[in-house]
């Protein structure tokens, strides 16, 4: 599988991680993505996916892409068996300002571009990606389609920040220092946070600490869980036992088990970071 990522020109790249292309054959046909603090956007250029955001829910079909806001729960991504598309990975806060609605209308409800952004830019735009010239001239047209579409965002610069002060500290933050030191209420920072990422700052600590914990794995190595545990502010083994299956649905050994068959089937794979197989 072919996997071309870069970070776009300012000022996108204050709201965005990276721009990247995907094209081959997935590493399994369903995947099941933990949450994570990053927002998702994808134009499909191959065969439709299916995507359910959760076990309560059924699984649905996006033929032109689809829009995933900030997820609180884990969800699963079905591929065809040859996939092509291009999409971006977002900061927290970066996917509000190319948003025509509030982002926590969409939290665990993944729509397509369509929805977002209207059948006809979309078609267009999917248009002039299908007969790009590669990758990076693909990425570019993206990009030139983001600037486009940028507006300005009412407290995107509240959010960004206090954002910001939560990734630094791994979600290790007391939320009503946080509202204090921005000089806001509680109240206030929760409706910002929810209209512009999906998600209260507390929700977005929770999960900054746990993919800073679940990085701080080494599936090859001897795991010390009391240590990792403590290490990353969980209360004791059984707190961190309870954010692992509330996040992923695996105990953390079970966890571990995945992702060791996804580097023994699939070493140096371009989505061996985060996505786990799905039994």
């Amino acid at each position: 599988m072919e996997y071309v990522s870069r970070v776009p020109r300012p000022p996108l790249d204050g709201l965005i991680d990276d721009l990247y292309h995907l094209e081959g054959a997935p590493p399994y046909p369903l995947l099941t993505l933990p949450p994570a603090p990053s927002a998702l956007l994808i134009v499909n250029l191959g065969a439709p996916f299916r995507i359910r955001g959760g076990n309560d829910v059924e699984a649905a079909e996006y033929a032109d892409g689809c829009v995933v806001t900030m997820p609180t729960r884990a969800w699963e991504f079905g591929y065809p068996r040859r996939t092509r598309s291009v999409g971006v990975h977002f900061k927290p806060w970066g996917l509000a300002p190319f948003l025509p609605m509030p982002a926590a209308e969409l939290c665990d409800r993944p729509v397509t571009v369509e929805q977002v952004w209207g059948r006809p830019a979309v078609a267009a735009l999917r248009d002039r990606l299908a007969t790009a010239g590669g990758p990076h001239e693909m990425l570019t047209l993206l990009e030139e389609e983001l600037l486009r579409r940028l507006h300005e965002t009412a407290g995107l610069g509240l959010v960004r920040h206090a954002s910001g002060v939560i990734a630094a500290a791994g979600g290790g933050v007391a939320i009503g220092d946080l509202s204090a030191a921005a000089g806001v209420s509680s109240t206030h920072l929760a409706q910002r946070f929810k209209e512009l990422i999906g998600v209260t700052p507390k929700r977005l600590a929770r999960t900054h600490r746990f993919t800073a914990t679940v990085f701080a794995i080494d599936p090859a190595a001897p795991i010390d869980w009391g240590g990792l545990a403590h290490a990353a502010g969980y209360f004791d083994q059984a707190h961190f036992g309870h954010e692992f299956r509330a996040f992923t649905g695996l105990t953390p050994t079970r966890y571990v088990e995945v992702r060791q068959r996804f580097l023994r089937e699939h070493p140096g794979h371009a989505m061996d970071g985060w996505p786990l197989p799905t039994d």
